[in-house]
């Protein structure tokens, strides 16, 4: 389904404030804390996961006061839909992972097959060890075997939007977390 501008628009006015702004930072600011207290001797390589995880990843890197590095993966089942797909790999990392502690940090765990793809993928490309970090964790009873090991707030089980996460494309940068109002057609 594509939308205009100004459907986006409505839906973002019309939608549900889960978290304020001031509630988000404060979540990224405790991540950061956890990640640095766990990682901050490791000389960890941090691969943000396009497109959602990009706004995360960065408010995260500021916050985290050690040696790192950072690069990025395009891994997607979504494509500007609402519901996911096949797996498909648009970019992989230029720095290699092997004998590498990683952290792959995301928008959101919802059903966790795009989490659990990836940390699979860099085990066996020789990653000493991968943790996830993920911004929300979405309340249901459908996720595959993952979880993340560093999380910033959990959301009921609606379609959220908001500091990354979409809306057909459309609201990654809302300065919140939104919920589409309920009835609307996702």
């Amino acid at each position: 389904m594509s939308i205009t501008a100004q459907q986006a628009r409505e839906v973002y006015e019309q939608a549900d404030l889960l978290y304020s702004e001031h509630q988000v930072e404060a979540a990224l600011t405790r991540m950061a804390a956890a990640i640095s207290a766990r990682l901050s001797n490791s000389n960890p390589l941090v691969l943000c996961v396009m497109t959602g995880g990009m706004v995360t990843t960065g408010k995260l890197l500021t916050q985290l006061d050690f040696p790192l590095q950072v690069d990025y993966i395009h891994v997607t089942r979504y494509r500007g839909a609402t519901l996911g797909g096949e797996l498909q790999w648009v970019a992989r990392p230029a720095c290699s992972p092997q004998d590498r502690v990683i952290i792959v940090i995301d928008d959101i765990l919802d059903e966790g097959v795009t989490l659990a793809a990836i940390i699979d993928e860099f085990r066996e490309l020789g990653a000493r060890e991968v943790y996830s970090a993920v911004l929300v964790d979405k309340l249901h009873e459908r996720k595959h075997d993952v979880q993340a090991d560093f999380v910033g707030l959990m959301v009921e089980d609606r379609y959220v939007f908001g500091y990354g996460m979409d809306y057909h494309g459309y609201l990654r940068n809302a300065p919140g977390i939104y919920a589409v109002k309920q009835g609307v057609k996702e």
